[in-house]
């Protein structure tokens, strides 16, 4: 069965590969744009868009999985910023404070033409940070511009206080609930091929 990650993410494909199936990367041509307020509803949306994207990209049949993570906070959604300047001051105001990272997951099922999109979130708990630490992050994080302010899979991790919730939700995409959804579609694992 042919699996797609819709997703370029290194992340993303690490946490694939410790799984063990075998699967292609097709990313997205679309702009990411959404409308909705809601973080929960504005991950949905913007994982919809990626699968489907790359559904118009894809001869014959396959499962698509994409994904898409923000930080919310205060009212505020955290995308990845465009600067190193904005990624200082994201940090810096999320220093010592309570964060939310959602991530919405979708799932296209070519072999039975239906789609599910599904979310998740978690608490994230972030340590008191001071500015020479903020600088020496975003001087130093090659992956600074492509998390949504900060990466828990590098050196984000120094100032992380802990996480309620899926790890791997704050991470970028969960293999835990992906396998849930896949099994109400009908699929088993033995059904898709390891690497």
């Amino acid at each position: 069965m042919r699996l797609i990650l819709a997703s370029n993410s290194e992340t993303r494909k690490a946490i694939f590969d410790m799984i063990g199936l075998k699967y292609e990367v097709i990313t997205s041509d679309e702009k990411e744009i959404s409308t909705a307020s809601d973080p929960s509803e504005y991950v949905k949306e913007l994982s919809r868009t990626k699968a489907n994207s790359v559904a118009k990209k894809v001869d014959g049949n396959a499962i698509i999985i994409s994904a898409d993570t923000i930080v919310y906070m205060d009212g505020k959604i955290y995308e990845k910023p465009k600067t190193l300047e904005e990624a200082f001051l994201s940090l810096k105001e999320m220093s010592g404070k309570l964060t939310y990272t959602y991530t919405g997951m979708t799932i296209k099922d070519l072999y039975q033409n239906k789609e599910v999109t599904v979310s998740d979130a978690c608490k994230v708990y972030i340590k008191e940070i001071d500015d020479e630490d903020i600088k020496w992050y975003v001087e130093n994080e090659e992956k600074v511009l492509k998390a949504a302010g900060y990466s828990f899979f590098g050196k984000a991790d120094l100032f992380l206080d802990k996480v309620d919730g899926d790890y791997d939700t704050m991470l970028g995409i969960s293999p835990s609930i992906i396998h849930t959804e896949l099994k109400k579609l009908g699929y088993e694992m033995k059904d898709f091929e390891l690497k």
